[in-house]
């Protein structure tokens, strides 16, 4: 199970799989808890690619629906 740590990384990792979010958004989508994430005690963010790969797929089928 490969994961990344930090909204940094997650922003490049949406930007080479062509589904770029700001910082902004993606900050809003963790506050309502839109994306599959995870904080350590410590206030570190950590993604599963896997769970984030499931997310842009389900965003994109939901995007060519409507």
């Amino acid at each position: 199970m490969s994961k990344i740590q930090g909204v940094q990384s997650l922003l490049e990792y949406l930007e080479s799989a062509d589904f770029p979010l700001s910082e902004d958004q993606l900050h809003e989508y963790m506050a309502k808890r839109k994306i599959p994430h995870k904080k350590s005690f410590g206030g570190t963010v950590f993604f599963d690619l896997a769970h984030i790969d499931w997310w842009i797929a389900e965003q994109r089928k939901t995007e060519s629906a409507t």
